[in-house]
C-alpha cells in the first residue's frame, strides 16, 4: 500500500505541475489535466469505481478555489478585472454550479466520465480552430442575459470539474471585453463556480460508502494538497514561457492530447 500511496503522491504533484504550467502557458484551466490525472491515481489506489470520478471532479473544483483567488488578485493589480460583470454573473454561476453538483450526484461514474470525455473533445476542437483560423477581434454575442449564461457555465463546469474559463472567456470577449480583460475576469468568475461546486460535492458525498480516509464527501484532501503545492509553484514558469515560445503549435499538440484523453474516457465509460 505504501508504494501505491507514494506513487499517487508523485502523480498528484506531477498533475499539479502540468496543470500550473499549462494554465500559465496556454490559459487552459487546470481541471482538464487534474480530473483525468486523479482518475488514474485513484484507480491505482484501488478507490471504488462508483465514487472515483466524483472524487476526481470534486477535488478538482476544490483546487480551483485558491488558484483562482491568486490569479484574480494578480489580475486585479493590473486593473484588468471587470467587477460589474463578476457581480452580475456570480449569482447565476453559484446556482448553476450547485445544480451541476446535485446532478452529478445522481449520475454514476461512467456517465460522468463520458461527459468529461465529450467536453475534452469540445475544448480540443476550440483549441485547434483558434490555432488554425484567425477570428475577428471583438464580436458581440447579442442579448444573452448574464444570469442565464452564468447558470449554464456554472452547471457545466461543476459537472466536469473545471473553473469555466474555456466557456466564459469566449463569451466575455464576444460581449466586448478585450481578451486580456476577459481572461482576467474569467479567473474571478471561476472562484464562485469552484467554491459552490466543491461544497456541493463535499455535501453530496457524505453518505457515500467506501470513501478513503482523508476525504470529506467527494473532496479528497491529500490529492488537493499535492496538486495545489505543485501548480502554484509551476504557474509562474508557464507564464514566463508564454512570452518566449510559439504557443500555436503547443495548443495544437495539447488539443491532440485532449482528443486522446477524451477517447480513453469515452471508451472506458462504455466498456
Amino acid at each position: 500500500m505504501l508504494p501505491a500511496m507514494a506513487g499517487a503522491l508523485l502523480l498528484y504533484l506531477a498533475c499539479g505541475a502540468l496543470a500550473g504550467l499549462l494554465a500559465g502557458l496556454l490559459g487552459v484551466g487546470g481541471g482538464l489535466i487534474v480530473v483525468p490525472s486523479l482518475l488514474v491515481a485513484f484507480a491505482w489506489l484501488g478507490f471504488p469505481p462508483d465514487s472515483a470520478t466524483h472524487l476526481a471532479i470534486g477535488t478538482s473544483l476544490a483546487t480551483i478555489v485558491p488558484t483562482g483567488l491568486a490569479s484574480a488578485r494578480a489580475h486585479q493589480r493590473r486593473g484588468a478585472l471587470d467587477w460589474p460583470t463578476v457581480a452580475r454573473m456570480s449569482p447565476g454561476l453559484v446556482v448553476g454550479s450547485v445544480t451541476g453538483g446535485l446532478l452529478a450526484r445522481r449520475l454514476d461514474g461512467a456517465w460522468l466520465s463520458a461527459a468529461f470525455g465529450l467536453f475534452t473533445w469540445f475544448v480540443a476542437w476550440r483549441l485547434l480552430r483558434r490555432s488554425l483560423v484567425r477570428e475577428s477581434a471583438c464580436r458581440r454575442a447579442g442579448g444573452a442575459f448574464p444570469l442565464a449564461v452564468g447558470f449554464g457555465i456554472g452547471a457545466l463546469s461543476a459537472l466536469v470539474g473545471i473553473g469555466g474559463g474555456t466557456l466564459s472567456v469566449p463569451w466575455l470577449h464576444r460581449r466586448g471585453l478585450r481578451i486580456a480583460h476577459a481572461v482576467a475576469t474569467s479567473s474571478a468568475l471561476g472562484v464562485p463556480i469552484a467554491l459552490a461546486g466543491a461544497l456541493t460535492y463535499a455535501w453530496a458525498g457524505m453518505a457515500a460508502r467506501g470513501l478513503p480516509p482523508g476525504a470529506t464527501g467527494f473532496v479528497y484532501w491529500p490529492a488537493f494538497a499535492g496538486v495545489i503545492a505543485a501548480s502554484v509553484a509551476c504557474a509562474p514558469f508557464g507564464a514566463w514561457l508564454a512570452h518566449r515560445i510559439d504557443t500555436v503549435r503547443l495548443k495544437q499538440l495539447f488539443a491532440l492530447f485532449l482528443l486522446v484523453i477524451g477517447a480513453r474516457l469515452l471508451f472506458s465509460s462504455v466498456s
